[in-house]
């Protein structure tokens, strides 16, 4: 009976012991929630990007304008802060855009890069080293992010005449190591590139008259797959 009741208690500590962990867990998962908004519900929206953060290609904005717009009428005290510059690359990410938007305390931030080197031959551990260089800077705001997978550029019709499979291969192992950093410092991801892969070869029109970024149609495109997301990280 003795043993009997020493081994009851023994199996109470240790559900004891194993509970405190778990409420601890669930402690420390709760401490690392981040919000999209501030506490007056407005979004200070910062946009890290190349041309397609930019606009190029399209008359009436990109997919950041159009998200930003999507979230003033949710939010209409909020405002945008986009840095995304044509041509930018993730060095060029480093130098130049990180340290504007940590200046302006963002809450929300989405991270389209990565375009630009690929096209510029960047090897895939030089690219995958400066972006989780910017995660993890971006992380010492304290905003919701958001990183976008690129997109297949071999629907462009500027490419069609270029090495598509090499280039495809090389974007996928590209998008391979974003979804690794995305886990790694578990932050949201939208896999733009399949969610619009067989939409962009069936829809020319997605494309502006260059044939390589988006047009009105295609940003609009983008940020109606981007919104999910971004919605979320609001609410």
């Amino acid at each position: 009976m003795a043993l009997q009741k020493r081994l009851t208690a023994l199996l109470l500590i240790l559900l004891l012991s194993v509970g405190c962990e778990i409420l601890s867990g669930c402690s420390r998962v709760q401490s690392n929630v981040r919000r999209g908004s501030r506490a007056d519900g407005s979004v200070v929206y910062a946009a890290i990007g190349d041309s397609t953060g930019a606009g190029v290609g399209a008359r009436h904005g990109g997919y950041v304008e159009r998200l930003f717009v999507k979230i003033k009428q949710e939010r209409p005290a909020s405002r945008l802060v986009n840095q995304s510059l044509a041509g930018a690359d993730t060095a060029q990410v480093l130098q130049k855009q990180i340290e504007k938007i940590s200046s302006d305390n963002p809450t929300l931030v989405t991270v389209g890069i990565g375009l630009n080197d690929l096209l510029r031959g960047t090897s895939e551990d030089d690219f995958a080293k400066n972006y989780e260089d910017i995660v993890a800077r971006l992380l010492k705001t304290q905003a919701f992010i958001i990183l976008i997978t690129l997109p297949d550029l071999s629907a462009a019709p500027a490419f069609s005449q270029r090495d598509a499979g090499e280039l495809s291969a090389r974007l996928l192992r590209y998008n391979q190591r974003i979804e690794i950093i995305a886990a790694r410092y578990n932050v949201s991801l939208v896999d733009l590139y399949k969610l619009s892969r067989e939409s962009l070869q069936k829809h020319p029109e997605f494309f502006s008259a260059d044939g390589m970024h988006p047009s009105d149609a295609g940003y609009e495109y983008w940020a109606e797959l981007l919104w999910p997301a971004v919605s979320k990280a609001l609410n």
